[in-house]
Order: C-alpha cells, then structure tokens, then sequence
C-alpha cells in the first residue's frame, strides 16, 4: 500500500474508532452526576426524546438526561471539536507549533466582556454573560486586526499583536474584579474563567453546532491553501494562493468560533494546542485528513475531561480549564519527546 493510502486507512480507522469512543463518553458523562443514571435508561430517554421510541422510564430520569445532561455532553463535544480545528489552523497560518485559539486575545478580550457584566452590571440586565463575553471577544480580535494591519502583516506580527491584546484585556479585567467586584463575584469571575459546562443548554448546542460546522466546511474548503501557508507566505503565494484573503477568511472563522465557545462556556485552555499535535503526530499533515481528525479527537479529549472534572473530587465539579491542563501537560510532553530529534 502506498503511503497516502496507509495514511487514508489510517484516517479512516482514527475516525472510527473516536467517533464510536465518543459515543461511549457521551453516554457515561450523561448518566454520572449528583446522582447516577444507569446506561440503558441513559439510552432509552434519549430515544424518547428523540420520538424514536416510547419506553416507560421514570420522569425525573428522563428529564435529567434529556434536558441538563446530554446537552452539556454535545455542548462539551463541539467545544472541544471547535478548539481543536482553531489551533489546527492557527498553527498552519502562523507557522508556530504553540500557537492556540487564545492566540490571538479573544480569550482575554471575553474575559473582560463577561466580568464588566458580572461585576458592573452592564446593560442593565439587556446584556447577558455570553452576549458581553462575545462583544468582548470580537473587540479583541479587532484590536489584533488594527496593530497587525490586516491580512498584509506576517505571523510574527500577528502573534506580538495577539500578546498585546491579551495583555491589555487580561489588565481590563484584574482591575475590574480589584476595585468593583465583591468576594463572591471574584468567584464567580473565577470559575467562569478556567470554564465551566454547568449552565449549558440545548438553545446553547444549537448555536455551537451551526457555527463550529460552518466553520468546518470553510476550513475543510481551504484545506489545500492551509497546506501551502506551512511553506510560507512566499511560496502559498507562488502557489496562486491569495494570501491575504485567506488569511483573513481563516482568522476570522477562528475567531468567530473561539469567540463562540468562550461565550458559552468560558476560557479552557490547552485543548487547541494538543489535539491538533496529537492528530498530526496520527495521520500527518495533511489539512485535508488533519482538520476533522482534529475535530473528533477533540472532541473525545473534552468529553473525558468534562467527564473527569466531576468525578475527580466527591461531591464537587472542578473547572473543566484545570482537568485539560492536568490532563494536556503530560501528554503534551509526551509528544515532545516522540517527536525529538534523533541523536
């Protein structure tokens, strides 16, 4: 077989095999909890609620799994999903294997947006957290827009940009939380900042699916383009590729996901930094085969972590940014030293 075939067989079974362990996740991260729902009721409320079948279960059951449960799972899978495509991406256009979603500021930028509601009461109540933590995403990014000059900047201006945004929007919100905020809002601000699936609902999946799967498809379109920008600008351009349009195109699909997802759900840092690894090191470079086996793998990744920050400590859910930290380092570091070069 030759080796784009043995990659294609690769991907192929890498596809498979995650998509049919994400189903397993998701199906155990909706029957833990504060109280355990076994598996075949897990499977038979979600059939009710489909309309599929009409199984005789007890309510409160039903109601758990169908409303709170299974919708924090989805929301989890297409998180991590959208994190893992963004860093995919963001390393290709900025030729930088440690770049991430939160590299260009809209992590900082939300942050802000969502504390200037919590602690100042912005809006008066019009503004809601996702709404204020997306306004402030989107003011971020068009900060790094405006130092980097658009499309026509390379990727070590756009990264300096990116630092200096998040360092401004990152002071924003320390300062916020020291003079205006209380104990309890500190918390709050807290919490929400290392991420949290707690309050997600289906209005929330159906929002995240539309935009992670636009998304997709664009990337999945550019996925050739995305292949010449690793050679570098120069050459994408040799290439007949339209640099700065693309560029553009793909920053702002990542914001506008990034975005997306740290509205909802708030800063989890790590899972677009090695997932995207993790897939290349699985079935190579290739943005073709690269991006949706980053999709899936990062969506098994946030599923487990979810699955793991309730069941890591009794009685108590941990932010999920801190099981992805814990869980990312050594298995990032594993990577590396797979990855050293050979004396």
């Amino acid at each position: 077989m030759t080796p784009d075939g043995t990659r294609g067989a690769g991907l192929v079974l890498l596809l498979a095999g995650s998509i049919s362990l994400l189903g397993i996740a998701v199906a155990v991260a909706t029957s833990i909890g504060d109280f355990h729902i076994g598996l075949r009721t897990v499977f038979w409320s979600v059939t009710n609620g489909l309309g599929l079948t009409e199984i005789d279960i007890p309510k409160i059951e039903e109601s758990v799994v169908w409303n709170l449960r299974l919708s924090r799972s989805l929301v989890a899978a297409l998180a991590g999903a959208g994190l893992a495509i963004c860093g995919a991406i963001l390393q290709a256009l900025l030729r930088n294997p440690l770049a991430e979603p939160f590299v260009l500021g809209v992590s900082a930028g939300a942050s802000t947006g969502a504390v200037c509601v919590i602690v100042l009461g912005l809006g008066a109540g019009a503004l809601s957290l996702s709404l204020g933590a997306f306004a402030g995403a989107f003011a971020a990014f068009g900060m790094v827009a405006l130092l980097s000059n658009g499309a026509t900047s390379g990727p070590n201006h756009t990264i300096l940009a990116g630092v200096a945004a998040s360092q401004l929007f990152n002071a924003l919100t320390s300062y916020i939380v020291t003079t205006a905020g209380n104990a309890q809002q500190a918390r709050d601000v807290m919490f929400w900042l290392l991420g949290s699936f707690g309050g997600v609902r289906w209005p929330d999946f159906h929002l995240l699916l539309i935009v992670v799967g636009l998304g997709l498809a664009v990337c999945l379109l550019l996925a050739r383009s995305l292949d010449a920008f690793t050679f570098g600008d120069e050459d994408a351009a040799a290439l007949g590729v339209p640099v700065g349009r693309i560029r553009l195109v793909l920053f702002g699909v990542t914001a506008l996901v990034t975005a997306t997802i740290v509205s909802m759900v708030g800063a989890i840092g790590f899972v677009g930094l090695v997932v995207p690894h993790a897939a290349r090191f699985l079935i190579g470079p290739m943005h073709m085969r690269l991006i949706p086996a980053s999709a899936i793998v990062g969506a098994v990744f946030m599923v487990v972590a979810d699955i793991m920050s309730r069941v890591i400590v009794a009685q108590q859910t941990i932010p999920i940014g801190v099981v992805t930290a814990l869980v990312g380092v050594p298995f990032f570091a594993i990577i590396l030293y797979r990855a050293r070069p050979q004396a």
